[in-house]
């Protein structure tokens, strides 16, 4: 999947299979920002962007599934349909609130109750609970980076990265010349993801550990919008200044995580992603 400022794309390979023909889905993008100004914003604008991800990720997810399942006998194959897919994402996103948010809240009320320095400080509370959160999600990545499913998903990952490396430093996309690039990018989504969680740590500890659980845990949904916000400016911004000693530490985490959500790509991974970058690019205006 790839995306520029006015397309969006996606390249799959039919059936899944390595040297199966290269199928695509194309769309023209009119930014979020042009059609409502004020989403255009600093930190507003982290929160649509995060939004627009989501949205063209579920049909990109959706075309993916349906062009890798086989044809039946009669030379038809049944699809997965549009509301089949919403409602198996809508499934996952209450599955990431319960075991990323809800969870790691819970375990650290019950540690706050055995023990009233955890209970009673907010910040020691909110730190505990986001050393819960970080450990559960790093747990969840690598358990699921062995799945061989997953596995493909993230050389794909690694793909699009050696791509858009290549494209970046002005080379011509080839698989050749994309090959050599690193697989891991500083404006990955994965460290957005890091991003979000140590910002959280940060912001959650204004909510005072007196507050009822069920208060905290209303008031973290409500605040998410600002961390990812806040999140997505730090990710603009530390990528125009990577040669900056203080803002590569920072940026440390996010890259080493990527060596989880990334794997080393085949070449034909590497084509399809240089096809479906070629496709977004040729769709903007010249």
């Amino acid at each position: 999947m790839m995306r520029s400022p006015r397309a969006f794309t996606v390249a799959v390979r039919k059936g899944g299979k390595p040297d199966a023909e290269i199928v695509l889905f194309k769309q023209e993008l009119k930014p979020l920002g042009e059609r409502f100004p004020f989403l255009k914003k600093k930190i507003v604008r982290g929160s649509a962007a995060l939004f627009e991800a989501l949205w063209l990720g579920i049909r990109a997810l959706n075309f993916s599934a349906n062009e890798s399942l086989e044809e039946g006998k009669d030379g038809k194959k049944e699809e997965i349909g549009a509301l089949a897919m919403a409602g198996t994402l809508a499934v996952a996103l209450l599955f990431s609130l319960g075991i990323f948010l809800a969870l790691p809240l819970l375990l650290t009320s019950l540690l706050g109750s055995h023990f009233a320095t955890v209970g009673k400080n907010s910040l020691l509370f909110n730190l505990t609970d986001g050393v819960f959160r970080v450990a559960l999600f790093l747990g969840y990545v690598s358990s699921i980076s062995f799945m061989k499913d997953i596995r493909r998903v993230f050389e794909y990952h690694g793909a699009e990265h050696k791509a858009i490396a290549a494209y970046e430093s002005g080379k011509e996309l080839t698989v050749q010349n994309a090959r050599h690039y690193s697989r891991i990018h500083p404006r990955c989504g994965t460290s957005f993801l890091i991003a979000v969680m140590v910002l959280s740590i940060l912001l959650f500890s204004v909510i005072p550990g007196s507050w009822p659980l069920w208060a905290k845990g209303i008031s973290r949904i409500v605040l998410l919008p600002l961390i990812a916000g806040l999140g997505y400016e730090f990710i603009k911004y530390s990528a125009k200044q990577c040669g900056n000693p203080l803002i590569k530490i920072l940026m440390m985490p996010g890259l080493w995580l990527q060596g989880l959500t990334t794997r080393e790509p085949s070449d034909d991974q590497i084509e399809v992603a240089i096809r479906a970058l070629n496709e977004a690019l040729a769709m903007e205006p010249r």
